[in-house]
């Protein structure tokens, strides 16, 4: 006879504990524990051990033959997943709501001719999807629709129609007789991707999973969601700009440093082949404040624009803002130019933004974020036919950063006459067969008396 017994769970990791309490003592998150209802078979020692099929093999016993990448007819999404869908991975994307996810798949599993997706929807009717195909102009007969959330009859027409794709919207709407608790729970979550993932291995089917996020901006349901699938996209853009940023944060077949940048309109998602174009602000005459960067995220260079605003403070303590690059390191430079060359910022609003909605990590952005402060403070317009890449140290050094051919060539494409990099950069390289200007600074002193 089975054993039932209450236990009170965290939704958010996964914590257990005997009685509902406030706050988790695991990750600190309030109002998060929710009663579920644990079911134990007891054991029976008659029954004999299974035995598996597989044995332990040597390095040498084993194939070491790349597996063949499935092609999704998309190349901003073949880039992040490091260059195609690997046959029975798992992919996991999140994305708060209405960032496009829906239709981020429903694009995959209608643009695919070659492959029968089915699409498992728990969240929206086929009538609902059919309408969303039909205003982004797609018309795939491949693509199998489900509207279904027991797992068990999920399960079930897999394997009656053997798709070569599967995509699941959303994984939180599915649930397992097994567990007696409600769809979305950690024990629910956790149990249907152990199923979909033992699935896609054995069979070598690939599985899309979407998941929803919390107010914290993290993958809701337990953690271990993360660790069980191979590949976890974020899916992220601001509401009031129409890009979409696609970023791998987990990818066991390629790396997580890539990015692809989309459009959304009124037809569903665009490729952005070019991004420098679209994120670069085309102004008719020079403005004070702004800096042209050239940055590189994975293998991908590509030029962004940096308005800063210096102002004097009204109140007593001066106020720091940063959109789209860190509030920390911001702080980092206005005291090196404080210090190093002797600008007196300390009583000065500063105010930085990345055009276009972009979260920029590259440190080669420091030089032009020193560049838009000091032309907003003295007023000066930097000439808008020069970038800029390098990062900037404590001591008031300019140090040399990576790729730096791939930048030079970027802004020799988009049409720039000159870029400012780090004199520690001309070492082994030859910058002959570029066109463009290349100038050179050691110090942030330098740069001033190159700008100014």
């Amino acid at each position: 006879m089975s054993k039932t017994r209450t236990a009170y769970i965290c939704q958010n990791c996964g914590a257990s504990a005997p009685k509902w309490i406030g706050k988790c003592p695991s990750c600190n998150e309030w109002n998060t524990y929710v009663e579920e209802i644990i079911t134990k078979e007891p054991s029976n020692p008659s029954v004999s051990t299974r035995v598996s099929n597989s044995s332990p093999k040597r390095f040498s016993e084993i194939s070491s033959q790349a597996e063949t990448r499935i092609d999704l007819h998309s190349d901003e999404l073949n880039r992040v997943l490091g260059g195609g869908l690997i046959p029975g991975s798992m992919v996991l994307i999140g994305g708060e709501p209405g960032i496009g996810k829906s239709t981020l798949v429903l694009q995959i599993a209608l643009k695919n001719p070659d492959i029968t997706t089915l699409y498992i929807s728990g969240e929206e009717s086929l009538s609902q999807i059919r309408l969303r195909a039909e205003r982004m102009g797609i018309n795939g007969d491949q693509c199998l629709l489900l509207n279904e959330t027991s797992l068990e009859n999920t399960m079930y027409h897999i394997s009656s129609t053997n798709p070569g794709l599967v995509i699941v919207d959303s994984i939180q709407t599915m649930y397992t007789d097994r567990i007696e608790s409600s769809p979305g729970s950690v024990g629910q979550v956790r149990e249907c991707t152990a199923e979909l993932l033992r699935y896609a291995k054995q069979s070598s089917v690939p599985v899309i999973l979407i998941g929803h996020i919390n107010k914290e901006g993290n993958l809701a349901g337990p953690k271990v969601l993360e660790h069980i699938v191979d590949t976890v996209l974020q899916f992220e853009g601001d509401q009031n700009y129409m890009y979409r940023i696609l970023r791998a944060v987990k990818n066991r077949f390629g790396s997580t440093s890539e990015i692809g940048i989309f459009e959304m309109q009124s037809k569903g998602l665009r490729e952005v082949t070019n991004p420098s174009e679209l994120l670069l602000a085309h102004h008719d005459e020079n403005l004070s404040g702004t800096a042209v960067a050239a940055t590189i995220e994975g293998i991908r260079p590509f030029l962004v624009e940096v308005q800063a605003l210096v102002s004097s403070a009204v109140y007593g303590t001066p106020q720091r803002s940063s959109t789209g690059f860190d509030l920390r390191r911001l702080s980092m430079l206005l005291a090196v130019l404080e210090k190093r060359a002797g600008f007196r910022l300390g009583s000065k609003d500063v105010f930085l933004n990345i055009a276009g909605g972009l979260k920029i990590n590259d440190p080669a952005v420091d030089l032009s974020v020193i560049c838009s402060i000091l032309s907003s403070e003295q007023d000066i317009a930097v000439d808008k036919n020069v970038c800029f890449s390098g990062e900037v140290g404590l001591t008031g050094e300019i140090r040399p950063v990576s790729r730096i051919e791939q930048r030079i060539a970027e802004a020799e494409k988009l049409g720039f006459k000159e870029i400012v990099i780090s004199k520690y950069n001309k070492k082994g390289l030859d910058f002959s067969r570029f066109k463009i200007g290349i100038s050179y600074a050691g110090k942030v002193a330098d740069l001033v008396k190159l700008l100014f």
